[in-house]
């Protein structure tokens, strides 16, 4: 009987306190339970959220004084009651993607919380004292920027100033960005080879290369080809072409260079002059189905032809401004 009054006696202890004591909208508020025993809890947030976890974290997204309820055991009097200040919430922003790799786009968006419509002003910039980032918006005063970035980095930073009813706030963030294998073509001219990356739509500038590149000079000069079972080579193809000098093939066409670059069906018919220009070297990339040439202007690129008749609308694209490549080679992945 003395043991049962002295359990009586014991007075559960409920309380909780929360973390930071002045959150903002927007902000993660962590609850800590302090409660001294229970199995069971109940919380009530004054915003019409909930939870039962003994120690939750809640975010608040509008400013005002909410009162926060914690209950244990499921008794109305094993309760404690406090209220909560939530203040206008800080500007920031956020990337949409959280693995950042070069020559990919991205969107950076504004997280401004604004209830009271006030006239918001943003104005993005990359605080590197080096370009390491291409904007692709035509204006950086908008609540998103759009961009692509030009070489890995450990921290590779990215600014936005919210100016919202008057007040600026400057946020600053730094970001990694981490290199990736892609494709990329070996071109030789007289003086050196050149090695240049392709990202899609996008490519790095052809880098110098200090030794001549061995894959270039395991690639025929465009002047024998095997395919399906049968060898093409120049002389016999030259019966047909009279102009030839070099050529490819892949998906059942014909792809060939003198007085210009050519394409036609693998049975010689329906030829099409894709570039007037004199044609110094070119190679195919099967594997993003891609055509690479060089003239006097530089080298170019578009995708294979896939019409029957060879009409083409897409309209070819320099690659590179390097006017004496004599050698064209489509490399595999590298980084």
């Amino acid at each position: 009987m003395i043991c049962l009054a002295v359990m009586a006696c014991k007075h559960k202890s409920v309380d909780f306190s929360y973390s930071p004591e002045s959150p903002r909208a927007g902000q993660t508020v962590a609850f800590t339970n302090l409660s001294s025993s229970g199995e069971d809890w109940s919380w009530t947030f004054g915003d019409g959220a909930m939870s039962t976890l003994k120690s939750p974290t809640h975010t608040y997204k509008q400013p005002g004084t909410y009162s926060v309820m914690l209950k244990v055991d499921k008794k109305n009097k094993w309760t404690a009651t406090k209220q909560i200040t939530v203040y206008d919430t800080i500007p920031t922003f956020e990337c949409t993607d959280t693995n950042l790799v070069v020559y990919k786009d991205y969107t950076f968006k504004a997280v401004v919380y604004n209830p009271y419509n006030y006239e918001v002003k943003y104005e993005w910039y990359l605080p590197g004292e080096t370009e390491y980032a291409v904007v692709t918006d035509t204006t950086m005063k908008k609540s998103a920027l759009h961009l692509y970035f030009l070489q890995p980095m450990a921290e590779a930073p990215v600014g936005l100033k919210v100016t919202l009813n008057g007040v600026t706030t400057v946020i600053e963030q730094t970001f990694e960005v981490s290199d990736r294998a892609t494709n990329s073509v070996v071109m030789r001219t007289v003086q050196c080879d050149y090695r240049q990356r392709i990202f899609g739509s996008k490519a790095e500038q052809p880098i110098a290369l200090a030794e001549r590149d061995s894959t270039v000079m395991k690639t025929e000069q465009d002047t024998v080809q095997t395919y399906n079972g049968y060898e093409f080579t120049l002389a016999e193809l030259a019966t047909v072409f009279p102009a030839i000098e070099g050529f490819h093939i892949a998906s059942r066409k014909l792809y060939f260079r003198g007085n210009g670059l050519w394409v036609a069906n693998i049975d010689g018919s329906n030829i099409v002059q894709i570039d007037d220009a004199p044609c110094s070297a070119m190679t195919l990339d099967t594997k993003d189905s891609r055509i690479y040439w060089a003239n006097a202007q530089g080298v170019w690129y578009m995708p294979f032809i896939g019409s029957d008749n060879n009409k083409f609308v897409t309209v070819p694209e320099q690659l590179n401004s390097l006017s004496d490549v004599t050698k064209i080679a489509a490399d595999g992945e590298s980084k």
